[in-house]
């Protein structure tokens, strides 16, 4: 059962899903739709342990790492993210912090039900563009992954602060006792600035510097994806690498 759950989950992630009403426009009037136009992918790590999971959206995109075994850390990652996309946050403007703990009661409630999941864990990156004539881009963080600015013409920085979820004892995460307190936060955006989700097998393959460097290369998020995925394939990661890019177009 907890295997087909698995399948079933993620089968239903990692895709781009717009809904919109259907109708014809009149020939030659522009349609404005604010958005993200997102890239990317998930380098699988050596090891063959899955961990990583992520979804793409018009206007949400987020991105987990789960931990533990094999199973349990897919499962973690998948319950995460499908109780992200339940709660909706691209619909209305209930708080991500919400969203977060949503997410954080799925896991919870799933490691106790599962005697044989009892340490389930994930982290979570998760932005969402408001609905709004001059939208913000809001944005809740949890674990080691990291969510990075990347402004048109400025300089990438980071939102977020790694929790230290990973080789050393984790601060917070999804899933973890006796509560959570999610890093949230919301940035203005111009047309043209871009947004980047990293889980922790990319900044520890690649590094936050040289991260940062390929950001701000001034190449398309296609490209830059395709260089990051090249620099990785060459270190041969032992775990899950995922990075995602979106551009935030209004055409």
């Amino acid at each position: 059962m907890t295997v087909f759950v698995i399948t079933f989950l993620l089968g239903c992630l990692s895709v781009m899903t717009v809904r919109g009403r259907k109708g014809n426009w009149p020939a030659g009037m522009p349609v404005a739709r604010p958005r993200l136009v997102a890239v990317g992918g998930t380098y699988e790590g050596g090891h063959g342990r899955p961990s990583d999971a992520y979804v793409v959206q018009e206007r949400l995109i987020a991105a987990a790492r789960g931990v533990g075994g094999t199973e349990p850390a897919h499962l973690a990652a998948a319950l995460t993210l499908g109780a992200v996309v339940a709660a909706r946050p691209q619909h209305g403007e209930e708080a991500l912090d919400e969203c977060a703990q949503a997410a954080h009661r799925a896991v919870r409630n799933a490691a106790l039900r599962d005697p044989a999941v009892p340490e389930l864990a994930s982290t979570l990156d998760l932005v969402v563009l408001e609905r709004a004539e001059n939208p913000r881009l809001r944005y809740a963080h949890v674990g080691d992954g990291e969510i990075w600015l990347c402004p048109r013409g400025g300089e990438p920085r980071r939102l977020t602060t790694p929790h230290l979820f990973g080789e050393d004892p984790p601060l917070r995460g999804i899933g973890l006792p006796p509560g959570l307190k999610p890093e949230v936060g919301a940035v203005v955006l111009r047309p043209g600035d871009r947004v980047a989700i990293v889980t922790h097998g990319a900044i520890k393959t690649l590094g936050p510097a040289r991260m940062k460097e390929l950001f701000a290369g001034g190449t398309s998020p296609a490209a830059c994806l395709d260089r990051m995925y090249d620099e990785m394939a060459a270190a041969e990661p032992k775990g899950d690498a995922t990075v995602i890019i979106a551009e935030y177009v209004t055409a």
